[in-house]
């Protein structure tokens, strides 16, 4: 009796194990298959983003794939800190022919009204802006909010702007006596974008040899 028990017990782990091996490859593959799905929305989704901010029309390279680490511990750039950054961030090469057409940089407005503001900004080689975007922010909504080109087309008044057009002390909002228009009961935020910007520009121009030789 004892026997056919301990066989009943055998068989009956033996079965679960089986179970369990045959449930742990299939959860296998599905996350196998899941993640590869989601790795690749993420970049089909940024490199849609990358092209609204470096159009398409002025570069014929994978942006996504043409990129290089800014290093905030490194002395390989001059004046590094106008970008604001407060970790290593991906930068990005527009080219054309195999030849540099532009960059996107990311930047951060520290004095956000909310805190910090992420951005990435699309940069030519003859320093005017291609785009401007938030990716990051925590603004109010209705107010600093506005920022984000989802609630507000703002951003877009950035567009072929550079430190000639208008010259720097036209980098700020009308309120301070600058080019840029405020939002109706906020101005810190539209204020800390408009200098943070005109900050990556700077960054642009003291760097521009070394950044067009990539």
């Amino acid at each position: 009796m004892l026997s056919e028990l301990q066989h009943s017990i055998v068989q009956n782990t033996t079965r679960l194990a089986g179970f369990a091996v045959i449930a742990a490859i299939i959860l296998t593959a599905v996350f196998a298959i899941t993640e590869a799905r989601i790795t690749n929305q993420i970049l089909v989704a940024e490199r849609e983003a990358l092209n609204l901010i470096f159009p398409a029309s002025q570069h014929d390279n994978d942006l996504t794939s043409d990129s290089f680490i800014l290093d905030i511990e490194s002395n390989e750039y001059s004046n590094l800190e106008l970008l604001g950054l407060r970790e290593n961030s991906s930068a990005y090469v527009a080219r054309n022919n195999m030849q540099v057409s532009g960059l996107i940089l990311p930047l951060i407005a520290r004095d956000g009204y909310s805190g910090d503001i992420s951005l990435l900004v699309g940069i030519k080689v003859d320093g005017a802006i291609t785009g401007l975007r938030v990716t990051a922010h925590r603004e109010t909504p209705g107010l600093g909010d506005l920022v984000d080109l989802r609630i507000s087309d703002w951003i877009l008044s950035f567009n072929n702007r550079s430190l000639n057009n208008p010259e720097l002390a036209g980098w700020t909002v009308r309120k301070n006596g600058g080019d840029f228009d405020q939002f109706t009961g906020a101005t810190i935020t539209p204020r800390a974008v408009t200098l943070a910007t005109a900050k990556a520009l700077e960054f642009f121009e003291d760097n521009k040899s070394l950044l067009l030789s990539l």
